[in-house]
């Protein structure tokens, strides 16, 4: 079956018009943590260094996260040693700091949860009563709509921007073994493995980050927040040796038009631009893939002469059936569509597997363009990331002035050599023969996936299952996943749907 959309939507070229970018500014230095074990342990050490403020912000957040090494709750604290469950910890903090305080902020959908949280209705009590610790809900948003940034801000002098929430059922390392004993939920009940990216920064993209968070606090009505002063000493993890130095990143963000706000779609925008520009490869990881605007960019560069091989990373399924309904069943549709545009078959998707069999749930937002651009964020390849939630991603563009040094590309080329070996079960010191061997992505990780089970850890490659008549009626009219707030309202007799821009599926002439 063909599918039309109608010729009313809006062109690649209009997009890419758009500020791809809210704003460039210099980090004195820049890291990428790759999965959770790191980041809790890491960002326990950037907090105790924290002398002003820690402002949070997060789809969710959860108190009962372990923080540090060990993931021991019942470690008692000393002087030398601080307890590891965030809720002890951050009382733990404002009561060694009186000049610190302690700003969280998180998406108020599902305020309820907190009453089957046990321990964190505990911690939000005690922290109450702790005027130097304010916990706020976010509701400033249009009905429908999620705040879905990631990012926390220490002294605004250093950053986190990515993937990862401070929640449950995040923490994972890189070896995703089938079974791990420390990879267990605040009961003690076990999880699946899960893959997860964040981005440090320091210096003034640490600021900017810091002037973000601040004027979403603000909309939230959580009150004016001055910035930081000026410091010596900077929070940054002494255990970090840093992938990038003086490196120049941009800021882009997805917002909702909402009480005088107005609509922010930078994000759309630069993948827009990042699709368009790739020569070579595109690397890229999602949780979903589902975004019109993303899989028509990709359409329309397949149909370029000399196309790029783009290789994209997705969890075997999306969590819970409402998404799995919306998002899966897009997929699927949007790859068949893409597939009539791509007949050398240079974009692939995989899902990557442990040793045991067991599929790694993809959380992470990552794309690699070239080894030229690096970006992480909070965004989705999904509809609601390019223009009804709130978003936002970091990247490093070589091709800019102040980032157009051979060390710059060989970081971005080095951390894709190690995604690749991570998912693949290999050495990231044999990506590059294995890549000259075999002579792209996909070869390479199908050569590796041929021993089936007997191979270990490892890339598959997806396999688009026929949909019953429920998905694709729920991810034609994108039920489940739109793209604005008043989508949410329209009748699914007035619904574009999944194929309603022109371009994709209009058959070459």
């Amino acid at each position: 079956m063909v599918f039309r959309m109608e010729e009313t939507g809006e062109s690649a070229s209009e997009t890419a018009a758009r500020p791809i970018a809210w704003r460039y500014a210099m980090a004195s230095r820049a890291h990428v943590v790759v999965d959770c074990a790191a980041y809790f342990v890491l960002m326990q050490e950037a907090m105790l260094a924290a002398r002003q403020r820690i402002l949070m912000i997060g789809w969710d957040f959860d108190t009962r996260v372990l923080l540090g090494p060990g993931r021991r709750w019942w470690n008692k604290p000393s002087r030398k040693r601080p307890p590891a469950r965030l809720g002890w910890f951050v009382t733990w903090l404002i009561n060694r700091k009186p000049r610190l305080e302690v700003r969280v902020l998180r998406w108020n959908f599902g305020a309820l949860m907190f009453l089957l949280r046990g321990a964190m209705v505990l911690d939000l009590i005690r922290w109450s009563f702790k005027r130097r610790i304010l916990f706020k809900l976010d509701n400033a948003h249009p009905l429908g709509c999620s705040h879905h940034q990631k990012i926390v801000v220490i002294d605004d002098a250093f950053a986190v921007c990515g993937g990862i929430d401070m929640t449950t059922k995040r923490w994972d390392r890189p070896e995703h073994l089938d079974v791990d004993p420390l990879r267990k939920g605040p009961w003690g009940r076990p999880y699946g493995p899960w893959h997860d990216l964040t981005l440090l920064v320091e210096g003034d993209a640490a600021a900017a980050l810091g002037d973000l968070g601040r004027t979403r606090w603000e909309r939230a009505r959580g009150g004016e927040v001055a910035p930081c002063k000026a410091q010596k000493d900077s929070p940054w993890p002494k255990s970090v040796r840093a992938e990038f130095t003086n490196v120049e990143v941009g800021i882009a963000r997805t917002q909702a038009a909402w009480a005088g706000a107005e609509e922010i779609t930078e994000i759309e925008a630069l993948f827009v631009e990042n699709i368009a520009r790739a020569r070579h490869h595109i690397y890229a990881e999602s949780q979903y893939f589902a975004s019109r605007r993303v899989a028509e960019a990709i359409a329309g560069r397949l149909s370029q002469p000399d196309p790029p091989e783009i290789v994209l990373i997705n969890p075997l399924s999306a969590e819970g059936w409402l998404e799995q309904t919306a998002m899966d069943g897009a997929r699927v549709r949007l790859l068949h569509a893409i597939a009539e545009r791509d007949p050398a078959r240079l974009m692939r998707v995989f899902v990557p597997f442990t040793a045991g069999g067991e599929p790694i749930y993809v959380h992470a937002k990552l794309m690699i363009v070239d080894d030229e651009v690096l970006r992480i964020g909070s965004a989705n390849m999904n509809n609601r990331s390019m223009g009804l939630d709130t978003e936002a991603d970091l990247f490093i563009d070589a091709r800019r002035p102040a980032n157009d040094r051979l060390e710059v590309r060989e970081a971005i080329r080095a951390l894709r050599y190690r995604l690749l070996a991570e998912h693949c079960g290999i050495a990231p010191g044999e990506v590059a023969d294995l890549l000259k061997q075999h002579g792209s992505m996909a070869a390479m990780i199908d050569a590796l996936a041929q021993n089936g089970p007997s191979a270990g850890k490892r890339l598959e490659s997806f396999r688009l299952r026929p949909l019953t008549e429920t998905e694709k009626a729920v991810a034609d009219n994108a039920l489940l996943d739109p793209e604005r707030a008043d989508e949410l309202f329209e009748s699914i007799s007035r619904r574009r749907g999944l194929f309603r821009r022109g371009g994709l599926l209009r058959r070459p002439r």
